[in-house]
């Protein structure tokens, strides 16, 4: 597998008598993290409890209330590792127990859906929780030798390593079909996918575009508020995530209507179930555009950034794909896959209006600069 570049501060984070808590989409490697640091603290002699959540003792333990039963489940080991936390009912009630009756020990939980987990830890242990996020490898842990494949395939772990197209192409459906909208699905009770695939292929073909909810209400037969609820869903399980209008100076700025984008280009391509070459797809602009916006905004993660995220246009329809506002300053980025893009210009309305901006096309001479 993969090194994970938030290991070495998962690891610093375990603090004696505090919860640390990761989060990230089913299938992103949050598992095999856990086994890394627990290697790492075994072989400096210490013990750990490592459970899953979805295992029913371990549910039953952990959501007991009843401090015997928490410290007999915990026993005399130093740390206590919860895989799919979320699962346990009232897990934030009984990681308040743990911490606040045996503070010797510390505690890692991590989550696939953050609407929920970070809801239930969140209250009960204000000012003794840390949150990391790992999500599907990013081009600063991998090696940047195909980038047609991480265009395409995006980058899962499990299909990052896949040898075949054939065996990627699995990985992604197995991926689609079993895990992404498992959180979502049990929260709602739905037996059926079907709505939410469908939400998720006007997604997919609007990367880019504003959305307009009624219009996708109106699509899928539904109400705009049944829309806007499993966006929402579907943005704390990390399957997308939006971006909304910059704007400051100008009158003629919109900001009206967000721009969603899929944390993986390869779940957006099993989502529309195009797998073809570059040379023979008629998106390649959009696939760029989300490859260079969720590389540029899990590299600020990664990195402690600590940026905000936006996307600019007017009303005639000036834009720019990516605005970053960091430390007081305006970083804007063009994302241009075409041989094109060293014409590229930034607007003069945004230059004007923000004099003191940076302006960068990233394109395939540069994308490593920017993106890493």
């Amino acid at each position: 597998m993969v090194y994970r570049y938030i290991t070495d501060e998962a690891e610093k984070s375990l603090v004696q008598g505090k919860v640390l808590g990761i989060f990230g989409p089913r299938r992103s490697g949050k598992t095999f993290l856990l086994d890394v640091l627990k290697k790492r603290i075994e072989d400096k002699g210490q013990k750990v409890k490592l459970a899953h959540g979805e295992n029913l003792d371990t549910s039953e333990a952990l959501s007991s209330q009843r401090t015997g039963v928490l410290e007999r489940f915990i026993g005399d080991n130093k740390y206590l590792f919860i895989d799919e936390a979320q699962k346990i009912p009232d897990i934030g009630i009984n990681l308040k127990l743990i911490i606040d009756t045996l503070p010797r020990v510390t505690v890692l939980v991590t989550g696939s859906s953050s609407f929920d987990l970070k809801n239930k830890i969140g209250e009960p242990l204000v000012g003794r929780n840390k949150y990391l996020y790992l999500y599907p490898l990013s081009l600063m842990e991998v090696e940047n030798d195909s980038l047609d494949d991480q265009l395409i395939y995006g980058f899962y772990p499990q299909v990052y390593e896949a040898k075949t197209v054939t065996e990627k192409k699995e990985q992604l459906e197995s991926i689609r079909d079993g895990y992404l909208l498992k959180d979502i699905l049990e929260l709602d009770n739905q037996k059926n996918s079907l709505f939410v695939f469908s939400l998720l292929r006007l997604i997919a073909f609007q990367i880019g575009q504003d959305i307009s909810y009624s219009e996708l209400a109106s699509n899928l037969e539904v109400s705009k508020k049944t829309v806007l609820r499993y966006l929402e869903l579907l943005e704390k399980s990390f399957v997308i995530f939006s971006l909304n209008g910059f704007s400051k100076n100008l009158r003629k700025e919109y900001t009206k209507s967000p721009r969603y984008y899929f944390w993986d280009n390869g779940i957006r391509n099993s989502v529309i179930s195009n797998y073809n070459n570059l040379t023979s797809r008629d998106d390649v602009g959009r696939l760029w555009e989300n490859f260079c916006i969720s590389e540029r905004i899990k590299r600020g993660k990664y990195k402690k950034d600590f940026a905000n995220y936006f996307f600019w246009r007017t009303y005639d329809q000036k834009e720019i794909d990516l605005v970053e506002e960091k430390r007081g300053k305006l970083f804007a980025f063009e994302c241009k896959y075409s041989k094109g893009s060293k014409l590229v210009r930034m607007p003069k309305d945004f230059k004007e209006a923000y004099p003191n901006s940076k302006f960068v096309v990233i394109n395939k001479e540069n994308y490593l600069d920017h993106l890493i």
